[in-house]
């Protein structure tokens, strides 16, 4: 995300405060400052505010996990491993698939043998 998108971020945020703050307790902090809501001061900061709010608009359809993914890497030094190897440091696994196992015929003849 760029300085732009941040800073038009934090003043939207600041913009939001504020506009809770009339929904709550119909107190416009802005206009409280600044000497009431239809002063200069204050008409430019409401302007800045929406100004900022359109900004943020292009913010909206920007993916968050690639965001996050990128600075978590950023903030941390363990590599990402797209295609893990799953196979030991020290060589090639032995395939274990096909060792000696006996069958149903041998168990059913040796358990024959052995009632009789």
């Amino acid at each position: 995300m760029g300085s732009l998108y941040r800073i038009a971020l934090v003043i939207a945020i600041v913009g939001a405060v504020n506009w809770g703050l009339i929904g709550l307790f119909q107190l416009d902090l802005v206009a409280t400052i600044f000497g009431g809501p239809n002063s200069i001061i204050s008409r430019l900061i409401y302007t800045i505010v929406g100004v900022s709010g359109l900004i943020c608009i292009p913010l909206l359809s920007k993916p968050l996990v690639e965001e996050e993914a990128s600075t978590s890497n950023a903030s941390t030094s363990r590599p990402t491993y797209r295609n893990p190897s799953y196979q030991t440091e020290f060589g090639k696994e032995e395939d274990f698939s096909n060792s000696n196992k006996p069958n149903a015929n041998n168990k059913k003849k040796k358990n024959s043998n052995s009632n009789q």
